[in-house]
């Protein structure tokens, strides 16, 4: 049993140094290793691929782009970018300016999933193109 928690401690520390992109791979590997699929957190989203008769071909890469936001949702949109990005408060700022903005070339579709509901809860707007 020690030895079991030792490996488990040791996984933990190696998992907690991968990147968010690392992660990312990592999710995709494992869904393809054990044959699953990882839930979306949102109850809607899991309602459209049941809803559609043939199955297409799903995206799942998306590059998410940063749409202008309204003058009176941009500081909150700022907040949200800095947490998604971990930019400064004047780059941040300036994607948001500037949008339209790529905010993330590539993501998995959860991830994207989730900083798309970050930004829209922020009051901004995002677009997600499958790649």
């Amino acid at each position: 049993m020690a030895t079991q928690q030792h490996s488990i401690e040791q996984l933990v520390e190696v998992l907690s140094q991968l990147s968010v992109l690392d992660m990312s791979k990592l999710k995709v590997a494992l869904e393809e290793k054990w044959g699953v699929k990882a839930a979306a957190a949102a109850p809607m989203m899991m309602a459209a691929p049941a809803a559609s008769a043939a199955p297409a071909a799903e995206s799942t890469e998306f590059k998410i782009t940063l749409e202008p936001s309204p003058d009176d949702k941009k500081i909150g949109v700022i907040k949200a970018i800095r947490e998604i990005t971990g930019l400064g408060l004047k780059e941040a700022k300036d994607m948001v300016d500037g949008a339209p903005k790529v905010i993330k070339e590539s993501a998995a579709k959860a991830e994207a999933d989730e900083i798309a509901k970050k930004v829209t809860t922020a009051g901004g707007k995002v677009t997600l193109k499958g790649l």
